[in-house]
């Protein structure tokens, strides 16, 4: 979209600047040295002089949680224009402060640094909230040495100024301020403002859906170098050439009487919003409304080969009110996210491809769609020529076919994921979408119980004629024929009992085939264990970026097959949120493999034993979630789980970095009638409960000894065992902190850990139960559900006994 360049004289231009000066603004209240607000529903923000606008911490929804920002005060709706934590919301509590020696940062309740302007190390001498909205921290000369103006999030005020290179981030939801898929960036060589996708968690751009047009690549001197949102609400792109592209011609409201704001919403457009400054006949009448938007169909305008588009993958865009893109599912498919609507669909069932001998229209029904296509990126097929009954034929019976387009005389075949979907109503054509046929599979069960009843019925009557006319040899003959047949009957069901008890977990069973496909012939590598190693992989078939965990069990003698059977049909019953799930496996001939999902932030080992300290918060909010899983594997699980190989190593972290566990191939199941087992020594050096190594009953105390070892790795961010460590009274990391219990000098444990120094009562505590947790008799031992109990603070510790001899640490 082209937009006309209107040739300005020198005093314009000076004019304008005049009309912009942010800086010429001089604050009439000034934040001091050592001020300082804390998060709570009773804080009250530094105001601008004008009371426009608020600096201090607003409030997400009904939580605890806290967003340090700048919004509207003067109108109902205290709408956010800048925020400094979106990915890292502010507990209640926490504190931003100008502090004496003139920094500026925004900390947790335990001291921990949540944000820093990361400002001049010449040290801050004020701050202010300017009338604009601008919040600024200055030296002594009233130099600025950070401006929010220059910082910006996602939207921009009234002479504010967005240089070259700068960039406006959406949220990622209305109310989810973590970065979002859209960037709005006024290009370093080029001079346009451009619109783009991002790839999330990356800072990596795909395709522009709009573009300003503002560059001259014959006459660089021509280019943009500024945007610029003046006080009547024009968005201006200011080029070297002193003229000035107004981006909102035509759209004018006088500037005394509305507030604006331009901002890149969730859903991808740019957007200036007007709302009126003052009441009207004592109502406010209106509230924000938008005035002028791009792109003018982003539907459309995104067409890339890369990324979901506006609405995710699996969906399709089309065009809803003042230009917002409505998103919908395909049919048999839902929203992967329920709290996102532009977070893209994933399909409801799998596909039964190769399974049975059933015809596809059997299996799948047709659903049209009209006027619905996607770019020509997903097809991996187009047949000319073919009318839509071939098409819908050749679709059916293609197990890779998801979608088929008739359109422009071509039959497009589809597969999984479907990027950039649209429905545009001036473009003739439509989707024909394959979706599971549930009317058909729901009815055949009911057949064989219909015929068994018959069965039955008849062998009732023939049973009661023959009681009544035969003699009593035909009747002992009689009753002995039924009860062989009952017990035929029951083996019969017994073997299909076991044979279904895999399936009954709605698990997904794979061939061998499909992940090798997924692994790339098992080629990246994420871990090994004793029965097997684990390997990366990418089911395409599900969606754009589903990775999985394949563990391929290598030990094919019976006790593998024994530990196969174990734990596919064990952790497919088990769905807490601090574990990690079984999604299917593979039962081919010698090939036995489980497929789990992709946890990827990867181990707790690698979290805790890194360069830097993790949050000592996020260390307690892991420990509490470990135990409360063992506690489920315990106690709650209607079979009995021992982990036997608790560790970090086998402790994953998922995208949150919540804290689950995995590795279920060295469980051993206990009947509910049994209470012990004896097996051989299991597990990993350092965290191997006494009792491995003595031939004595094995109880599921031996988890609680190996999660009381990693609890204090957990506490001191090292490793159980560090035979490098030059003082030899540190080697062994339970017997050190047992010392330093003794001694209260509990400090040493976490010398460099000023978050961790902070809160020594908590340390304490968890330093007991780490040491209760790793007494030699298992009977001095708590439950695991004694130990979450524990650390909650519900129960309280007592001092506990000398654990020693340490003799598994060895």
């Amino acid at each position: 979209m082209a937009y006309p360049c209107f040739r300005t004289t020198l005093n314009l231009l000076l004019f304008l600047v005049l009309t912009l000066s942010v800086f010429a603004q001089t604050p009439n209240v000034n934040v001091t040295l050592g001020s300082h607000l804390i998060a709570s529903d009773s804080s009250v923000p530094w105001k601008s002089p004008s009371g426009d606008f608020a600096f201090g911490f607003h409030k997400i929804n009904d939580q605890k949680l806290f967003l340090l920002g700048i919004w509207f005060d003067g109108i109902p709706e205290k709408t956010l224009v800048w925020y400094a934590n979106g990915d890292d919301l502010a507990p209640e509590g926490s504190k931003v402060e100008l502090t004496l020696d003139g920094s500026f940062r925004l900390t947790s309740p335990q001291g921990r640094e949540i944000w820093n302007p990361r400002s001049s190390v010449d040290g801050v001498a004020y701050a202010a909230l300017l009338n604009n909205g601008n919040f600024i921290l200055t030296d002594n000369s009233s130099k600025s040495l950070w401006e929010s103006f220059k910082d910006p999030r996602d939207t921009m005020l009234p002479t504010q100024i967005l240089e070259v290179g700068g960039k406006l981030s959406s949220r990622l939801q209305e109310s989810n301020y973590s970065k979002g898929r859209f960037l709005l960036r006024l290009q370093p060589n080029d001079g346009s403002i451009v619109l783009k996708t991002i790839a999330l968690p990356t800072d990596s751009e795909y395709g522009t859906y709009f573009t300003s047009n503002t560059s001259d690549e014959a006459s660089p001197n021509s280019s943009g170098y500024q945007l610029v949102l003046d006080k009547s609400g024009h968005l201006n792109v200011l080029l070297h050439s002193r003229s000035v592209v107004n981006l909102t011609m035509g759209r004018e409201f006088p500037a005394g009487d509305y507030f604006y704001r331009a901002t890149l919403d969730v859903d991808g457009l740019f957007t200036l919003y007007g709302h009126p400054r003052a009441q009207i006949n004592g109502r406010w009448g209106r509230t924000w409304f938008a005035i002028w938007s791009v792109p003018e169909n982003i539907c459309s305008d995104s067409n890339g080969d890369l990324g979901g588009g506006p609405c995710g993958y699996n969906s399709y865009c089309s065009l809803g009110t003042n230009r917002r893109p409505l998103c919908e599912c395909l049919p048999g498919f839902s929203l992967s996210d329920t709290n996102n609507k532009f977070g893209g669909c994933q399909q409801n069932s799998l596909p039964n491809c190769g399974q049975g001998k059933e015809k596809p229209e059997d299996l799948y029904a047709i659903q049209e769609v009209q006027n619905t296509f996607w770019p020509t990126s997903s097809n991996y097929e187009m047949m000319p020529s073919l009318n839509e009954d071939e098409c819908r034929r050749l679709c059916l019976s293609d197990c890779n076919c998801v979608v088929a387009v008739i359109k422009g005389g071509f039959c497009h075949k589809k597969k999984l994921p479907l990027s950039n979907g649209r429905k545009d109503y001036t473009t003739f054509g439509k989707a024909l979408v394959k979706v599971s046929n549930s009317a058909v599979s729901s009815d055949e069960p009911s057949r064989p119980k219909s015929d068994t009843g018959n069965k039955n019925q008849t062998t009732s009557v023939l049973a009661g004629a023959i009681l009544l006319g035969s003699s009593a040899l035909l009747i002992f003959l009689f009753i002995v024929g039924v009860s062989l047949f009952l017990l035929q009957g029951h083996h019969r069901r017994r073997k299909l009992t076991r044979s279904s008890s895999i399936l009954e977990t709605n698990l997904r069973s794979f061939t061998y085939k499909d992940l090798k496909e997924a692994t790339d012939g098992f080629r990246e590598q994420l871990g090994r264990g004793s029965f097997g190693t684990v390997y990366k992989g990418l089911l395409t078939s599900q969606s754009s970026r589903n990775y999985v965990a394949v563990k391929k069990l290598e030990r094919m003698v019976q006790e593998g097959e024994k530990e196969f059977k174990t734990e596919a049909s064990a952790i497919a019953k088990t769905h807490p949120k601090n574990l990690v799930r079984l999604l299917g496996f593979c039962d081919e001939g010698t090939n036995r493999l489980l497929v789990y999902e992709f946890m990827s932030n990867g181990t707790l080992a690698s979290f805790l034993f890194g360069i830097s300290k993790p949050d000592w918060n996020k260390r307690i909010q892991m420990a509490s979630g470990i135990a409360r899983a063992l506690t489920y594997l315990h106690e709650e699980c209607s079979t009995q789980i021992i982990h036997c190989d608790i560790k970090p190593q086998n402790i994953l972290l998922d995208d949150t970095f919540t804290a689950r566990i995995s590795d279920f191939g060295l469980a051993k199941l206990l009947m509910n009638e049994q209470t012990r087992t004896q097996t051989g020594i299991r597990g990993t050096r350092g965290y191997v409960a006494p009792e491995w190594f003595r031939n004595m009953p094995i109880t599921a105390k031996v988890d609680v000894y190996s999660y009381g070892v990693m609890l204090l790795e957990i506490i001191c961010c090292r490793k159980c065992l560090d035979m490098e460590n030059e003082n030899e009274e540190e080697i062994i990391l339970a017997d050190w902190a047992y010392d330093c219990y003794k001694r209260r000098k509990l400090g040493k444990l976490v010398e460099t850990d000023e978050e961790a120094k902070n809160d020594m009562k908590k340390l304490e505590r968890l330093v007991m139960v780490s040491i209760w947790c790793m007494q030699e008799d298992p009977s001095l031992r708590p439950s695991m559900w004694t130990v979450t109990q524990m650390l909650e603070g519900i129960i309280q510790v007592s001092a506990p006994p000398c654990p020693s001899p340490f003799s598994s640490i060895s």
